[in-house]
């Protein structure tokens, strides 16, 4: 064992996903010193397939930064549309709300801010081990060991735990310090990726009575795709020509046909809502999957993961700058503000389109949810709602 170094930080962040990494970036940008420890190489971080949507708050806090990548690399999105029973209906989002999204891969936005901060010279240590977190309400104090194998005590004002939905950090609030909020889904997303041209310019979300399907892109040649499964579905089970059969029945249809082509990997994603309250407690103080998941049908994820860092390093430049805590002692509720919104959008969504198994009356459930969606989708009101929220809220 090596002899313990210690190092001196004003926020110290756990976990060098997007969210932690753009909050060490903007730090940065502020003259504030921040060490983000990661116990993940940067590697495995980086070829860790996400969600690809970003509203447009989340890309204007990436270009306004300096981080803009996602101009030149990612697509714009205008709109999207829903298919019911093989008949499209597009949602106009800049029309409807003004916003566009971007279709950009979230392991692409972690490479840019991991190129950033490795351009700023930033303190981040990645392939830690044996981390130990004390005193989280007093002077928040991190023991790890590096990737060289040297130990480390790092001690910081401010602790972020910005290190994913299995969260060492949120572990560290006491049980009778904190609420959780969880819903499990009946059903989750067989997803594959298939080298294939674009089957259609912008996402398709399609509702039938075989199931849920997402028509989503990643460039020219290479698509994700998705369609709604059992959860212990077993992806290595399923070839080719039974997953197109179930693509093929939830979209195509109306003229319209999928472009197929090879698949190159397919995986099963089981999904929950989850939500930890406060976002604070003492010095400690939570961003991103740490403290709330949603299911990936509105998109919601990574959208509100930076929109808490854009609050937090707002409330911490206050707090280093000038001394009050005013913003900082307000973080969890506006941050939680948002994410119930989010929550709201996201549980409706995954409702609205999926068929739930073993719903009980099921052909008043499919006939209530067919209502629902014509009641939507033939209300310019109905679709301005969902391109609102899909687009993030823009300037609420």
């Amino acid at each position: 064992m090596s002899e313990r170094k210690i190092h001196t930080t004003q926020v110290a962040i756990m976990g060098a996903g997007p969210a932690g990494l753009m909050l060490s970036h903007l730090l940065h940008l502020a003259g504030i010193e921040s060490t983000v420890v990661e116990i993940r190489s940067r590697r495995d971080i980086s070829h860790t397939i996400r969600a690809g949507i970003l509203e447009a708050g989340s890309v204007d806090l990436l270009v306004d930064s300096g981080v803009d990548n996602v101009l030149r690399n990612g697509h714009e999105h205008e709109g999207t549309e829903f298919r019911v029973n093989g008949e499209g209906h597009r949602i106009d989002f800049k029309g409807l709300a003004g916003s566009s999204v971007w279709l950009y891969p979230q392991n692409e936005v972690f490479d840019d801010l991991a190129a950033r901060r490795e351009a700023d010279a930033g303190d981040v240590r990645y392939e830690c081990s044996d981390t130990q977190i004390t005193d989280v309400t007093g002077k928040p104090r991190i023991t790890f060991t590096d990737s060289a194998g040297q130990d480390w005590e790092l001690r910081a004002e401010i602790l972020v735990g910005a290190d994913g939905s299995r969260s060492y950090c949120r572990s560290q609030i006491p049980e009778s310090d904190r609420t959780r909020y969880f819903n499990e889904y009946p059903f989750a997303w067989f997803g594959i990726l298939t080298e294939a041209p674009r089957s259609a310019p912008e996402l398709i979300y399609a509702n039938s009575a075989h199931g849920f399907a997402l028509i989503s892109q990643r460039t020219d040649t290479m698509q994700r795709m998705y369609f709604q499964c059992d959860p212990t579905t077993n992806p290595a089970d399923w070839s080719e020509d039974q997953i197109w059969e179930q693509l093929r029945l939830r979209v195509n249809g109306n003229g319209f046909a999928l472009k197929e082509g090879p698949i190159v990997d397919k995986v099963v994603l089981p999904f929950r809502s989850f939500v930890n309250t406060p976002m604070r407690h003492g010095n400690l103080f939570l961003a991103g999957d740490a403290a709330h998941t949603v299911p990936p049908t509105g998109a919601k994820g990574l959208n509100l993961a930076l929109h808490d860092v854009k609050l937090l390093f707002e409330s911490l430049d206050s707090y280093f700058k000038s001394g009050s805590t005013a913003l900082l002692d307000t973080y969890s509720d506006r941050a939680l503000d948002r994410v119930w919104k989010a929550q709201y959008f996201s549980y409706w969504m995954t409702t609205l389109l999926h068929t739930v198994p073993g719903e009980q009356n099921h052909a008043f459930f499919r006939a209530r949810q067919l209502g629902e969606l014509r009641s939507l989708l033939e209300s310019e009101h109905g679709r301005a709602y969902v391109a609102e929220c899909y687009t993030g809220w823009q300037g609420k």
